[in-house]
């Protein structure tokens, strides 16, 4: 019998879950913010959200894992999203899969992203028994770079790598890769 995966995680303060109609509201200001939104090629209209987050909604309802709604339950209903997903491009590193995040401005600072990330590891470890989980952003994005280090991820190398969706010459096209291996976090 094949063992049915949760498509809820929770944490002492936060539910990782699946995405709600009512969430879009939320979703598509995060991704209109641009702040938020400063180390990726572009904010997303609310259309793009729409579209982001029904996919995202039908990866959950396929596999029961992917990026998930962020709940802080009882005092916000949609604060962003966490968890992790197939990397959708070739590289040296690839296949594989990464974990991340994007949360609306007020939620950081507060370790929500770190709580819901270890949370998104743990799942991707133990219940999928993923052997490696991956993380990248571009150089500059050093809240990022810095949470990848606090999730124990190991920076691979002093270079970057090109990500292979932006074109060539894309000021953000240079990566920075982090890595955590099953083996590194059982001890």
């Amino acid at each position: 019998m094949e063992k049915l995966l949760p498509h809820v995680l929770s944490t002492p303060r936060l539910l990782l879950r699946q995405w709600r109609p009512q969430d879009l509201d939320a979703f598509a200001a995060l991704n209109a913010d641009t702040e938020v939104m400063e180390h990726f090629p572009a904010v997303l209209s609310w259309e793009e959200s729409a579209a982001l987050q029904a996919r995202l909604s039908a990866h959950i309802a396929a596999t029961g894992w992917g990026l998930w709604a962020v709940e802080i339950p009882g005092l916000a209903h949609c604060i962003g999203y966490c968890g992790l997903k197939h990397v959708p491009f070739e590289s040296f590193f690839t296949p594989a899969v990464e974990v991340a995040w994007r949360l609306a401005r007020p939620y950081w600072g507060q370790g929500y992203a770190w709580e819901a990330a270890t949370a998104a590891l743990a799942f991707g470890f133990q219940e999928l028994g993923l052997p490696e989980i991956v993380a990248y952003t571009i150089p500059r994005n050093y809240r990022s770079e810095r949470l990848m280090q606090r999730l124990g991820m190991v920076k691979q190398g002093p270079e970057t790598f090109e990500h292979p969706l932006l074109s060539p010459g894309h000021p953000m096209r240079p990566h920075v890769l982090y890595r955590k291996s099953q083996l590194d976090a059982t001890h």
